[in-house]
């Protein structure tokens, strides 16, 4: 049975029973003492999930490593001996901090009801009390926008376990109490956690897990009525629609998110992702120039990035993004002399970019070739394979889809070399697990 310690009692206490919740404030703490005592080699400190269990069960033989001992001393305000001494009543229980009453409440006063002074100094202290400073809201903050920075290189695999800590960390605060304002960061930062697993889920494959945690995210930021992150989910839910197939919901979610606030930036991503490649999977031409047209005014009204900015960015879409996307909207609409003309003007900024937008606008050229009243069919399944090339291991699902599009279009030329080394070659992308994972998953 675990031993009842001090330290047991103020984890409770400070709502940092989970583990991912405490190693989080440990770490903090470690970096802080580091600065301190010119100590460097305190900002390394850790702890890990096997410690913490004993530490919390009061399974100790002696003391944890010095190092953490002066940690957790600079954490809690008290010595390690106390903290990991076994409690043996509640009268030895940590106590709270002690009360100042104001002075002038120690002078006889007549009280004409029940109301103890003391009582409501204690309430105000609790209800201001906060488990998350700024310190802990600037950590989780760069900690999502370092997933963002690097999930252009990395993809969904190794950074969705990251990812979903990140969100159950945020959670867990927001069990605890914080002042409006810290509670109010808090479900900004889950909104952004739960839009962007919801992301990674679209990109898996696994559509389902994906329309959830964007319906968290929009759920989330209408509580705190941020239009922001509720535009940036609403286009997250957006992408899900359609890649699942359903362009005409895809749609709508964009359409009705750009009403709201036609004129924010985020309104871009809306109008070139959501809205203009669900109205090219339809066949609407002029929807499609409409929308993509209105989504470059935007862009040159609030003067955008010129690349590609990341694809899971929650900061405007670039230009270079708005166009890209612009293209996959005109394949669909077999808009061809618009394909290649707008892939050769982004070609630069798409060569300099990552391997997935790489992949993407050659598979995008490459359909636009086998649709010329003069097909390119040598030239589209070399674009292929470099697609497949570009992705390699890290198999998304658009690159997924839009290559077998392609095989599927190229049907016609079978007995061509290139198409059947091109088909070869799917056929081995398409047998990684992760892949194959997106077939057993239905998305197909």
């Amino acid at each position: 049975m675990p031993k009842d310690t001090t330290f047991r009692r103020m984890l409770r206490q400070r709502h940092i029973t989970v583990y991912e919740a405490f190693v989080a404030q440990f770490q903090r703490a470690a970096r802080e003492l580091a600065d301190r005592e010119g100590d460097p080699r305190l900002g390394l400190l850790t702890v890990s999930a096997r410690q913490f269990d004993r530490w919390v069960g009061g399974a100790l033989r002696g003391l944890p490593h010095p190092g953490a001992c002066r940690v957790l001393e600079y954490m809690f305000g008290c010595s390690a001996e106390e903290l990991f001494a076994e409690l043996v009543s509640e009268d030895v229980a940590v106590r709270p901090a002690p009360v100042v009453v104001p002075t002038a409440t120690m002078a006889p006063a007549v009280h004409y009801d029940e109301d103890s002074v003391v009582e409501i100094i204690a309430r105000a202290r609790q209800l201001t009390a906060s488990n998350a400073d700024d310190r802990t809201i600037a950590f989780l903050g760069s900690s999502l926008d370092g997933i963002v920075a690097r999930y252009d290189r990395e993809g969904p695999k190794p950074l969705r376990g990251q990812a979903r800590s990140l969100r159950q960390l945020i959670h867990t605060l927001l069990d605890g109490h914080q002042p409006p304002r810290v509670r109010h960061e808090l479900f900004r930062l889950a909104a952004g956690a739960g839009g962007l697993l919801g992301y990674m889920a679209v990109n898996v494959g696994d559509f389902v897990l994906a329309e959830a945690y964007a319906t968290e995210a929009l759920d989330l930021s209408r509580a705190i009525e941020d239009v922001e992150t509720e535009l940036w989910a609403r286009g997250t839910l957006s992408f899900g629609y359609y890649y699942a197939g359903r362009y005409r919901d895809a749609d709508a979610c964009a359409a009705a998110a750009v009403e709201t606030a036609p004129g924010s930036a985020q309104a871009i991503r809306l109008l070139a992702n959501g809205r203009a490649r669900a109205l090219g999977k339809m066949g609407d031409r002029k929807g499609v120039e409409r929308v993509v047209g209105r989504a470059l005014e935007l862009s040159a009204a609030h003067d955008v990035a010129a690349g590609l900015t990341p694809c899971i960015s929650f900061e405007p879409y670039g230009y270079a993004r708005t166009l890209a996307n612009a293209v996959t909207a005109y394949v669909s609409a077999g808009q061809v002399g618009q394909v290649l003309g707008t892939a050769e003007r982004i070609d630069g900024l798409v060569e300099d970019s990552d391997p997935w937008s790489r992949s993407l606008v050659r598979l995008d050229v490459a359909s636009a070739l086998l649709q010329q009243a003069r097909p390119d069919v040598e030239r589209a399944m070399q674009l292929g394979r470099e697609a497949l090339a570009f992705c390699g291991d890290v198999p998304i699902r658009s690159v997924w889809q839009r290559s077998r599009d392609l095989y599927a279009q190229a049907r016609g030329w079978q007995g061509l070399a290139a198409v059947g080394e091109y088909g070869e070659e799917l056929r081995l992308w398409s047998s990684q697990p992760a892949a194959l994972a997106m077939s057993r998953a239905g998305a197909l």
